[in-house]
């Protein structure tokens, strides 16, 4: 349980992503934030488990996961599909009348109103999906030509893709939850994308950018804990526009 002057983040897995990917957060953590990465099936400690292929059922086991600690203070950050995940677990979250996060977090992926753009990236030819792998940085060049390391990889990838793919946004009403949006300059998600969160919440979002492409956030893993900070102790505090480090 996580004392008075803590805050847990869950922290959601983007695609191909397991809890081990937040390491670099886990080493950054101070005494305002708990990380507390998650794990869907098939992947880090449930390995074992069947793979998902649908963000509601994604953000259903979420919420089974954590539904008996949304008593305690805590916020949300989804990286990529783990923002969509996210949106949708908050939805949840408010259907089931739980309180709500501190704070919701998102990088490196458009509001959910935005079409993405994976369609179908999950029946491609191997060689073709695995073009749309290196462009994403995701995945060392090492591990993408270890043939028995993608065997591991590979489905998960496919099968994230294929959630995102099959995703069909459905207009709500906003959610009055303050939401922290970051993205990386050199990504493929825009900005005017990126800023169409707004839709979503009553509050006015936060805007930051940072140098790097779709990973930024494990270059600048010290200056997002500190957001994370800013966000969860004085919400209101944090800027409406800015630029990262």
């Amino acid at each position: 349980m996580a004392d008075s002057n803590e805050t847990l983040l869950f922290c959601l897995p983007f695609a191909g992503g397991s809890s081990y990917s937040y390491r670099d957060f886990q080493r950054h953590a101070n005494d305002s934030v708990r990380i507390a990465a998650l794990d869907l099936p098939g992947r880090g400690r449930r390995f074992s488990d069947p793979l998902l292929t649908n963000l509601h059922d994604m953000a259903d086991d979420v919420f089974e996961q954590i539904r008996s600690r949304l008593h305690s203070p805590y916020a949300i950050y989804g990286h990529s599909m783990g923002a969509c995940i996210g949106y949708l677990l908050i939805k949840r979250i408010i259907r089931e009348r739980c309180p709500l996060p501190r704070h919701f977090f998102v990088s490196s992926r458009q509001s959910p109103s935005v079409q993405g753009k994976e369609k179908n990236w999950h029946l491609l030819p191997r060689a073709d999906f695995l073009d749309i792998v290196k462009r994403f940085e995701g995945i060392s060049t090492e591990v993408i030509e270890n043939q028995e390391l993608m065997a591991l990889f590979e489905p998960v990838l496919r099968a994230d893709f294929q959630a995102l793919s099959s995703y069909r946004y459905e207009k709500s009403a906003p959610f009055d939850i303050p939401i922290t949006v970051m993205r990386g300059s050199d990504e493929n998600v825009g900005r005017a994308d990126a800023l169409r969160w707004q839709e979503e919440t009553t509050q006015t979002i936060s805007f930051l950018e940072f140098k790097g492409g779709h990973f930024f956030i494990f270059r600048h893993a010290a200056h997002i804990i500190e957001i994370f900070s800013r966000g969860v102790l004085m919400p209101s505090d944090t800027p409406a526009y800015a630029t990262g480090r």
